[in-house]
């Protein structure tokens, strides 16, 4: 069961922290964590990086290594995942953070196996990139991260490693907040800092017949209102 946190967030901020991990499979409660890494921003600049493999305790299944290239000989003298976590939220400290499809993976990842082995919650905030760019880059037909970066000529060499995911990542992060200061310029409508809870487009202030509220900026395909 994942333990509630952080917000989800639909913003640009120029202090964040970008993390990424890998996995034994997909499931939050069956499978491990066996890498985990970050990049620290701070005023739009990379000033730190974290990086750790992760030894789980049990084998990497074979699917999950054809993918991540992570092997049980590459593992079995990295730290504990408590280690790792611990080390983890010391880099990370308050910061918002920053990764892609973390909404329905990572956050579920780490908020369970941080609740798990330290008994504490995830109380970040973040922004999930994949909502991010679905809001301000709907012609692009699929939005990986692989399909961002090569939107924006960003290389995308060694992508399924964690590390080199959150620079990547980092990357295409700060080029999406230039596209979202640039709607905000055109835009007379103030956005909110928060996701439409129905596709997670991001909150426009909007004016009706009955005064302001919130609307989803993926209207007509969304419907989403709200109450200012």
């Amino acid at each position: 069961m994942t333990e509630k946190g952080g917000k989800r967030l639909s913003l640009y901020t120029k202090d964040y922290v970008v993390f990424d991990l890998e996995t034994t499979g997909l499931s939050p409660e069956k499978d491990e964590i066996i890498e985990l890494s970050a990049v620290k921003v701070q005023s739009g600049q990379v000033t730190s990086h974290f990086s750790s493999l992760v030894n789980p305790g049990r084998p990497i299944p074979a699917a999950a290594s054809g993918v991540n290239g992570i092997s049980d000989e590459m593992v079995k003298n990295a730290p504990k995942l408590c280690l790792v976590l611990e080390e983890f939220l010391a880099f990370a400290e308050n910061n918002i953070l920053v990764g892609h499809n973390i909404h329905t993976f990572d956050m579920r990842f780490l908020s369970n196996s941080t609740h798990r082995e330290l008994n504490r919650r995830v109380e970040n905030d973040y922004v999930d990139t994949l909502y991010l760019a679905r809001t301000l880059l709907p012609a692009l037909p699929r939005h990986r991260l692989t399909d961002i970066a090569d939107y924006f000529h960003i290389k995308t060499e060694g992508a399924h490693r964690a590390l080199n995911d959150c620079v990547m990542n980092q990357q295409c992060y700060e080029r999406l907040g230039l596209i979202l200061a640039q709607q905000k310029g055109h835009n007379n409508s103030e956005q909110s800092e928060l996701p439409c809870p129905r596709c997670g487009g991001i909150l426009i202030r909007r004016k009706g017949r009955f005064g302001s509220f919130w609307g989803c900026s993926e209207y007509p395909r969304c419907r989403y209102t709200q109450n200012i």
